[in-house]
């Protein structure tokens, strides 16, 4: 980068959480921001090009450039991706779900931005977490998001009474997620696991026609049925 070179900036664009009308969730702001940018760092081409397509049909699609940010990419790789923004080009990131660079791996990219001096512009959009805490009725004043919990069964209920309790003793809520094929076991986990008077909200489908936000004591859910198949969902518990 040659000394006082102008930087692009980075613009972090949310997406929909689902298939739906993007402009009923996202506000005018990404539209003009998805109809000037041609640079992007997203997690899949084929998503991330529907997605633009979605919310500016007028685009045209063989002017994007995008680069590739998932697990399978390099670190020495992620320089390359920022090469628009040192060079004057504006970017957008994308996530495939949701907000950039929360539980999403273009946090990485925030960071080496900040690093390069290079301006970081959060967009507004929706945050399947903040969406479920702003839903629950729990303690909006103070909550941790822990992401995937353990897999190994014992491990896992384990984790469930540590929750459980670190929102007992801090008045704290504790959101946690879970792959989507695997929602509905861990449903079944933790009304076997915890206390029957502790709070557990379930938020799924957030923003989507099926959305389904509810808040029940655990003893109150073991008299329901539902199936989160393969419904991207939030879990949050409190002990009062």
């Amino acid at each position: 980068m040659k000394p006082n070179a102008v930087l692009g900036k980075l613009y972090l664009i949310p997406t929909t959480m689902g298939d739906c009308d993007p402009m009923d969730v996202l506000p005018q702001t990404i539209k003009r921001s998805i109809d000037l940018l041609d640079y992007y760092i997203v997690e899949n081409d084929k998503t991330a090009r529907k997605s633009i397509k979605g919310v500016s049909p007028e685009k045209k699609q063989s002017e994007l450039k995008l680069f590739v940010l998932n697990k399978h990419t390099e670190i020495k790789e992620h320089l390359d991706f920022i090469q628009p923004l040192l060079e004057g080009q504006n970017m957008g990131l994308m996530s495939e779900a949701g907000c950039p660079g929360v539980a999403d791996p273009g946090a990485v990219i925030v960071k080496l931005a900040h690093e390069k001096g290079i301006q970081v512009v959060p967009l507004v959009g929706p945050s399947s977490i903040l969406l479920a805490m702003m839903a629950s009725g729990m303690n909006g004043q103070s909550f941790t998001f822990h992401g995937y919990l353990p897999i190994e069964k014992e491990e896992k209920k384990g984790s469930f009474k540590t929750l459980e309790r670190l929102s007992f003793e801090k008045n704290q809520s504790q959101i946690f997620i879970e792959t989507p094929y695997r929602n509905n076991k861990l449903l079944e986990d933790l009304l076997q696991t915890l206390h029957p008077e502790t709070h557990l909200c379930i938020a799924a489908d957030i923003t989507l026609p099926t959305e389904y936000i509810k808040t029940k004591k655990i003893a109150a859910w073991k008299k329901e049925t539902i199936d989160l198949h393969k419904r991207p969902t939030i879990f949050i518990i409190h002990k009062m």
